[in-house]
């Protein structure tokens, strides 16, 4: 038997979405000690990483879930280990390296190859996490190196920006559960990966209002009136975008009292305890459709 969190690693996700999966889809049952601390069984791992692979090639967690449920544990879908490609690791590497040098040279059609690639080679999230970002990442630092122009930089981060906006638009059909604005603090500017986030939320069934960069105050509570929003995450990408981030907070949260909010991205981190979402798209989507899920069953 194993704790929450020895489950969670060998099942490769972490505690809270365990946790949010267990709640919210009932994928596994834990047996509990007489202190209450949940313990798993072997078995229950397995649906767990069951579950993580489903969502991983683009089935929603409520499907995913339901699937599970009519299937006995000799018939569950095998999982690859957690932390491992189904490619060597040398693939996302190249595949990396392909689109920095295809940017660097503002080749268009290297760029989209790079694009067409990663999407064909699991879900929406899979394809963000394990090649999007990094690649990003790896652009940001060749244009440090002088390796990259601005206008390559540009131009490359461009195209992955009207890439995502095409998953957005295309996940629209799914997004008719609780109302959520996401956005950008005034001065803020980095929103690839808020945009990516809006998209994994619109995905696992939320309706999403996503706002873009640069969003004066004001404009904020106009958007959470206008939609009549149940939640609001406010991306804080770098430790500049803090202090805006908490303006926003505070003047949503004057405006409308009963609304959530929460923030997510690398500054985050500072916002108060419980109010930042988990690393990882799958993962904070799930979070914040639980907690919206919560909520709902409190107030009702």
């Amino acid at each position: 038997m194993y704790t929450i969190s020895e489950a969670a690693d060998r099942a490769g996700v972490t505690s809270e979405l365990l946790r949010a999966w267990e709640r919210r889809y009932g994928v596994v049952t834990p047996r509990r000690t007489a202190a209450g601390y949940r313990l798993y069984d072997e078995r229950a791992i397995a649906r767990v990483r069951a579950m993580r692979s489903l969502v991983d090639e683009g089935w929603t967690p409520s499907a995913a879930a339901d699937h599970l449920r009519q299937l006995s544990d000799d018939d569950l879908p095998t999982a690859t280990p957690h932390g491992r490609l189904d490619e060597a690791d040398g693939v996302a590497g190249a595949l990396v390296a392909a689109f920095v040098e295809a940017a660097a040279r503002m080749d268009r059609a290297g760029i989209q190859a790079f694009l067409d690639d990663v999407s064909a080679r699991g879900s929406f999230e899979t394809a963000v996490e394990r090649y999007v970002f990094p690649a990003l990442r790896a652009l940001g630092d060749a244009w440090s190196r002088g390796i990259v122009s601005v206008a390559a930089e540009h131009a490359a981060s461009a195209a992955v920006a009207r890439w995502l906006g095409i998953a957005y638009e295309s996940a629209a059909a799914r997004g008719r559960g609780q109302t959520v604005v996401i956005g950008l603090p005034p001065g803020a500017r980095h929103e690839l990966g808020a945009l990516a986030f809006a998209t994994a939320c619109r995905r696992g069934g939320l309706n999403i209002h996503y706002l873009g960069a640069d969003l004066p105050v004001a404009d904020w509570v106009h958007a959470v009136r206008a939609t009549d929003a149940e939640g609001v995450v406010i991306a804080v990408p770098t430790a500049d975008d803090v202090a805006p981030a908490r303006r926003v907070a505070t003047a949503v949260r004057r405006a409308s009292p009963d609304v959530l909010v929460l923030f997510g991205g690398p500054g985050s981190g500072a916002m108060p305890r419980g109010s930042a979402l988990q690393n990882g798209l799958a993962e904070a989507a799930v979070q914040l459709q639980a907690t919206l899920a919560d909520r709902e069953g409190v107030t009702n």
